[in-house]
């Protein structure tokens, strides 16, 4: 699988109470040079901050950093309107938006909040829908006409932005299929790695699924939610019993990174603190000003 630049993102807590912490946060990894930043979108949770208004917020306040909603709530943004959504914040960005999708994975709570529930494969059907309808509905054009299973729209201009690339976070075998047909790339369920049955069982299905389509496999990213601790000192282990990653020293995650990507076709990472904990200054700066920058020139050398 050819290597992609390698892209490299954090999370930040979402919190209504967080928001000052987002923000310096969000403004530090501009700073440093990290890709992306990445919100959770639940919007039944009253707690939260709505995804999209956080990432509105935060663009307006940084200068290169893009944002991800990871990923978006898809039953409760009907496709044209996050069509809009995500066309006009890249058109107020300069393009630093990522369009994170999902078929849906809390129906309970979804329906709570008065959306039709769904079956699993209608869900994925509706995926598979809304990706292609963005996209019909972004890059000027003739007026669009819409008529699918799920959505319907007629004679609406679409915006003259391009729409931004799609990651999904499939994980059954239908989404999977989805995501390689039409999506641009794909961040493994569950915080599941490299190594783990998961990724080594799903990613052929997306590759298949893209060839089939008469697609390069090797377009489409993987992009890892990785959660671990950055340490001053090695860790004896930087896995548990069951083979999960825990962390390590700057240069344990520079190597394990490394051989992510060029012995496992990783394209992307989002740091994701250790427990619940929010990322700190020093954590996310270690992993800005360290991690990423030496794992970047790791691979570059190697391609050369």
């Amino acid at each position: 699988m050819p290597v992609k630049d390698v892209v490299f993102g954090f999370a930040p807590h979402s919190g209504v109470g967080d928001a000052p912490g987002l923000l310096r946060l969000a403004r530090q990894a501009d700073r440093d040079g990290l890709d992306f930043f990445s919100l959770s979108d639940h919007p039944y949770l009253g707690g939260r901050l709505d995804a999209y208004a956080a990432i509105g917020f935060v663009l307006g306040r940084t200068e290169h950093i893009a944002g991800l909603a990871n990923v978006t709530n898809l039953p409760t943004r009907p496709a044209p309107m996050l069509a809009r959504t995500v066309t006009s914040l890249s058109a107020l960005s300069g393009g630093r938006i990522v369009l994170g999708m999902g078929a849906g994975g809390r129906w309970d709570r979804i329906a709570d909040l008065g959306v039709p529930p769904l079956s699993p494969g209608a869900a994925v059907d509706a995926f598979e829908e809304a990706i292609v309808l963005v996209r019909k509905l972004s890059g000027g054009g003739p007026p669009v006409t819409h008529r699918g299973r799920h959505y319907r729209v007629d004679e609406i201009d679409p915006a003259p932005v391009a729409a931004p690339p799609v990651w999904t976070g499939s994980v059954g075998p239908k989404s999977l299929a989805v995501t390689g047909r039409v999506a641009d790339g794909w961040i493994p369920g569950h915080a599941a790695d490299w190594l783990s049955d998961r990724y080594r069982e799903s990613r052929p299905v997306i590759d298949e699924a893209a060839a089939s389509a008469g697609r390069d496999p090797g377009e489409i990213r993987t992009v890892f939610n990785l959660p671990g601790r950055v340490t001053g000192r090695p860790l004896a282990a930087t896995r548990d019993r069951s083979g999960r990653w825990i962390g390590g020293s700057a240069a344990q995650w520079v190597e394990e990174l490394t051989g992510a990507v060029l012995e496992h076709g990783a394209s992307g990472f989002t740091f994701f603190p250790a427990g619940d904990g929010a990322p700190d200054d020093t954590s996310l700066g270690r992993w800005a000003g360290e991690i990423a920058p030496a794992v970047r020139e790791a691979v570059m050398k190697e391609a050369r």
